[in-house]
């Protein structure tokens, strides 16, 4: 079982693209990996607990830890998180670089 920590940086509601990394992390997980989907930048928009991000929310229920980044959460005034996301600083990467987990930035 490999670890896999997954970097959007765009925004779900203005990129296509984002479906298929929530794809991608769903596949991961569904391979038996631990997945983790770390939200950056406008990524952080479909973190807002009001958001309509069904994949986003699928993701979390399937058992992807899903985290935000604090500043970027900050910058846009997002202070309420939908459930199963969390906030963390930035230097997670770090962390899980360290650790060994794969890492992709999307």
């Amino acid at each position: 079982m490999a670890e896999y920590l997954l970097i959007e940086s765009r925004d779900p509601f203005e990129s296509n693209d984002v479906a298929y990394y929530y794809d991608l992390a769903r596949g991961l997980l569904d391979a038996k990996n631990q997945v983790t989907v770390l939200l950056v930048q406008n990524a952080v928009l479909a973190a807002r607990k009001s958001a309509q991000a069904p994949g986003l929310r699928a993701l979390a229920k399937a058992g992807v830890k899903i985290l935000a980044d604090d500043f970027a959460l900050r910058e846009r005034g997002i202070t309420q998180l939908m459930e199963g996301v969390v906030s963390t600083p930035i230097d997670i990467v770090a962390d899980h670089m360290e650790a060994g987990h794969k890492t992709l930035w999307h």
